[in-house]
């Protein structure tokens, strides 16, 4: 037998990425704490759900891609410690026998995993607010799949599916807690399950809570959320749920101020605030239609102004004006949009987590699991790689696996399928950046990498 072998993969980049997801020991703690019950023929249960795995971040959007994605890419295979790959078959079927106390165990992974290697985990609460977006987002998928209903899937009136709660470290780009929910599940019905998840997973205790802010739209703005969220001492920033009780609060503005960034709408305080359990500043904010309709919505908050102003973005004055104050708690809610719903958007784009439906719940539930652990482990290495190519700090997901991961390589292993060297295409626009960025986490391994013409 030769002493090595080679190969070619058309995601070199991504088995460097494999490499050193297994050096870190990422999925010796799934292997360690989720046990699927089910026979062992040609391939163990975990060693199918990392197949699953390894398509999501080479791109396939439906299972039955891990056929002509990972199957025929031994390479890929190896780094990530599979010797051969599972036909798409018998994954669904893996993913078909994952119970409730499976999805438990993922969560545990999950979580064991994101405290070792997530930067939120380890944020300074005395030099600086921690923040969270909540927020809901409809999976649209079959009329036969468990817990697959009516609901409020955006843009799609009458379409069924199922719901994805999601809570999000807004300063580092990290997924806490991601959720499966039935379809006509709302945020308001969830709002309180999933914060108290996130407080068990980042370990919030009462002195952090004190210093992390909540954000999120109508749907975590009930009076019982509100004041929930106050009892606990968490900083809020949250938009009213009842647009009745929006239009009773907005009677009460005595002025209106034009917003300066868009033509059509307007802002003012409310002087008949509704009486939460703790004191608040609530905002009204109206927009016109093209028919002259006003709109109105109103953003309640507890937090100072400088925290207001960080939060929005802007520079601090000393001494606001009240129009300043009402402007910046209106841009810092409008920031939610680029925050949770950026990233849910992110993972349906980039990791496809709207294209892989199954008729099971919890077999459902697994595939967001592991797409939740593929976006922060994409977080964690744009971040690595983010250090010596500071452009790439702006990529999403979508960018990650079609760009980044797809960089064209030549793999050369031994005899016992350990990969020697890996030659990226130096033809690829991003292979010399990557090799740039990625030697650093190489250096005290014998991994030969180099850049040539394949």
């Amino acid at each position: 037998m030769s002493k090595y072998y080679t190969t070619f993969s058309s995601r070199g980049s991504l088995v460097i990425v494999g490499l050193l997801m297994r050096r870190k020991g990422i999925w010796a703690v799934i292997e360690k704490l989720v046990h699927i019950k089910q026979k062992a023929v040609e391939h163990k249960p975990l060693d199918k759900l990392l197949d699953a795995f390894i398509n999501i971040l080479a791109g396939g959007q439906g299972l039955v891609e891990v056929n002509t994605r990972v199957r025929p890419d031994r390479g890929l295979q190896r780094a990530f410690g599979r010797a051969r790959c599972a036909d798409q078959s018998q994954v669904s079927r893996t993913l078909d026998r994952c119970t409730v106390d499976n999805v438990q165990q993922m969560r545990q992974a999950n979580q064991e995993i994101y405290r070792t290697h997530g930067q939120s985990y380890g944020h300074d609460y005395d030099r600086q607010w921690q923040v969270l977006d909540v927020d809901m987002s409809g999976m649209p998928a079959g009329r036969q799949g468990e817990g697959v209903t009516k609901g409020f899937f955006s843009g799609q009136k009458g379409r069924r599916g199922r719901q994805l709660g999601r809570v999000w470290t807004t300063l580092y780009d990290e997924i806490v807690v991601d959720r499966l929910y039935s379809g006509k599940t709302q945020l308001e019905k969830s709002f309180q399950e999933l914060v108290k998840e996130a407080e068990g997973v980042m370990d919030l205790t009462p002195a952090r809570r004190k210093r992390t802010i909540l954000r999120a739209d109508g749907g975590g703005g009930t009076d019982k959320d509100i004041n929930w969220a106050l009892g606990r001492d968490y900083g809020l920033l949250v938009k009213v749920k009842n647009w009745q009780r929006a239009n009773k609060l907005a009677k009460s503005v005595q002025h209106w101020h034009q917003d300066p960034k868009v033509s059509n709408r307007q802002f003012g305080w409310v002087e008949e605030p509704h009486p939460y359990s703790r004191p608040t500043r609530q905002l009204a904010v109206r927009r016109q239609d093209k028919q002259g309709k006003w709109s109105v919505r109103v953003v309640v908050t507890n937090l100072d102004d400088e925290t207001l102003f960080w939060l929005a973005r802007l520079p601090f004055k000393k001494t606001p004006t009240e129009v300043d104050t009402m402007r910046t708690i209106l841009y810092a809610y409008d920031l939610r949009g680029g925050a949770a719903e950026t990233s849910v958007k992110d993972s349906k784009q980039g990791l496809g987590i709207t294209k892989r439906n199954k008729r099971s719940f919890y077999a459902q539930e697994m595939l967001v699991l592991l797409a939740q652990l593929a976006s922060n482990l994409i977080t964690w290495m744009r971040n690595e790689l983010a250090r010596h190519v500071p452009d790439w700090r702006r990529f999403g997901s979508l960018r990650m696996v079609r760009d980044v991961f797809h960089i064209p390589g030549k793999i050369e292993l031994d005899a016992q399928g350990r990969i020697l060297q890996i030659t990226l295409n130096e033809d690829h626009v991003y292979a010399a950046k990557f090799v740039t960025g990625i030697a650093p986490p190489l250096a005290d391994n014998d991994l030969v990498l180099i850049l040539h013409k394949i």
